[in-house]
């Protein structure tokens, strides 16, 4: 067995081993529960590393690959570009929200069972990622799906438990709608593998035009519920009861990416141009366009700190899905850049909202004033996320806008390049009085005395992963042509070379 495969089951299976290993030790012992933590999540950070090297390094008809006997169905990994995308994202993001959780849930209780899930969440999101046909990858999306569930709900207050039920009410009718749509496609063109350019038979737009669509709106129903698309995205605000660091990597990575994923699953690798020939793309671009508007919109009128940031989300997401259905090179690599791009912007602002609610018990945004000079690095990290996702240069946000307004100015689709600046203008306007508050309003009576000796900013197990997700996503723009950049891994993927 070559090191690449062996990354790559690796990468899937250590979060699965971790999760065991922290049942297993039950809720008592926390020094091994915490070291079992640290010690999966780097192993798995340095496997989807691993595997990105492979897949980087790799032609696109030798990927590392493995099928693995599970009831005889198929079950078959594979690490190509567009996997390893994803899965470093959810894998390096792992490790640093393991630091930030530990040090978030330190007073709380049920700990091993949060941790458990927590990293049956993330493995799930890895497979989903490396999986190598839409049946391996429907698995894990459903594994997720119901992993997530015990985390929304961890508070166990009347408020948690109706988020998760929320969240039920939209997943399950989704993943009845996913199954249906995998088994009619698995039925009419045989087992479907992810392949560059569609894995369908083109005769079939001919043949079975009218399945074809059919089967195209029931994943699109089942993937659009994560993706958040307008009117699916109800449970993500509702989902915001959950512990910050769910709400973090889950409701800003692992969770909601899985949904616009497994969209550039299905658009690009799945239908391919059978998906613009038959009108799909142009219906889910026009979708997405107003899933970005409303979002930003909604996210106006939140004073709750993280129910912004979660219609913010709704909206965000919503880039990725425009980018990949715009069906132009340039726009693709924008959206699939974004995925990575939003995940360390969006991060940093939802550790935020949790070291805030830790540290000073501040929840909503007419709360916040003068809390830069009560929390000065934290509230900076924030600064510079919340101006990344407006889409200020240097910051990653610019570059993911500009890939997607070149794109669709490219595709001769002028209402896209609306969108995107009326929705920078909205950005603005609900993130930007956040850093005004924070900054430039007098302090709250109660911050007077300040912090505690010692502790100027809080934990720093949650002050650190704050920083360092903040500079990632600083990164991201500032090296941006890079050849390691997800920009231009995105260009790479979308089969255009990346020039500034």
């Amino acid at each position: 067995m070559s090191w690449e495969v062996v990354a790559l089951v690796t990468a899937v299976a250590v979060p699965f081993v971790t999760a065991v290993a922290i049942f297993a030790l039950g809720e008592q012992r926390d020094t091994a529960r915490s070291a079992v933590n640290l010690t999966g999540a780097s192993v798995t950070a340095v496997a989807v590393l691993a595997t990105a090297r492979s897949a980087l390094t790799s032609a696109p008809d030798a990927y590392a690959g493995v099928g693995i006997p599970l009831l005889d169905i198929g079950f078959a990994l594979r690490a190509d570009l567009l996997g390893v995308v994803f899965a470093v994202v959810a894998g390096v993001l792992w490790l640093i929200t393991t630091v930030y959780a530990i040090g978030y849930m330190s007073h709380s209780s049920d700990r091993a069972r949060f941790f458990g899930f927590f990293s049956v969440c993330v493995g799930s999101a890895i497979g989903i990622a490396l999986s190598a046909n839409l049946l391996t990858f429907f698995i894990f999306y459903e594994t997720l799906t119901l992993a997530t569930y015990p985390l929304v709900v961890h508070a166990g207050t009347p408020a948690a438990l109706s988020g998760g039920r929320t969240y039920l009410k939209y997943a399950l009718p989704a993943g009845g709608a996913l199954a249906v749509g995998v088994v009619w496609l698995n039925l009419l063109a045989g087992p479907v593998e992810f392949a560059a350019g569609g894995a369908l038979d083109p005769a079939l737009a001919t043949t079975h035009p009218v399945s074809l669509v059919a089967i195209f709106a029931l994943l699109m129903l089942g993937l659009g519920v994560k993706a958040a698309l307008f009117p699916l995205h109800g449970w993500l605000p509702a989902a915001m009861v959950a512990p910050a660091p769910v709400s973090s990597l889950l409701h800003a990575v692992a969770v909601v990416k899985a949904g616009v994923f497994g969209i550039a699953r299905v658009v690009l690798e799945v239908y391919g141009p059978l998906g613009s020939q038959l009108g799909l793309t142009q219906v889910l671009a026009m979708l997405a366009g107003f899933t970005i508007i409303f979002g930003s919109v909604r996210a106006l009128m939140q004073d709750d700190l993280k129910k912004r940031l979660a219609f913010s989300t709704v909206a965000q997401l919503s880039y990725i899905t425009l980018g990949v259905a715009l069906a132009s090179p340039i726009a693709v690599a924008g959206g699939i850049a974004h995925l990575a791009h939003h995940a360390a912007m969006k991060i940093t602002m939802f550790f935020t909202a949790g070291a805030v609610a830790d540290e000073v018990k501040a929840y909503r945004v007419s709360e916040l004033d003068g809390l830069g000079r009560r929390m000065p690095i934290t509230m900076t990290a924030f600064s510079l996320a919340a101006i990344g996702i407006v889409g200020v240069p240097p910051v990653a946000g610019f570059t993911s806008k500009w890939l997607l307004g070149v794109g669709a100015v490219e595709a001769g689709v002028g209402w896209v390049v609306v969108v995107l600046g009326a929705s920078s203008v909205l950005n603005a306007a609900y993130f930007f009085p956040i850093i005004h508050r924070a900054w430039f309003r007098a302090p709250r009576r109660e911050w007077a005395a300040g912090p505690e000796p010692g502790r100027p900013e809080g934990d720093l197990r949650m002050v650190v992963p704050i920083v360092i997700t903040a500079l990632i996503g600083l990164a991201m723009g500032v090296f941006a042509g890079t050849g390691l950049s997800p920009a231009s891994v995105a260009q790479t993927v979308a089969g255009w070379g990346f020039r500034w």
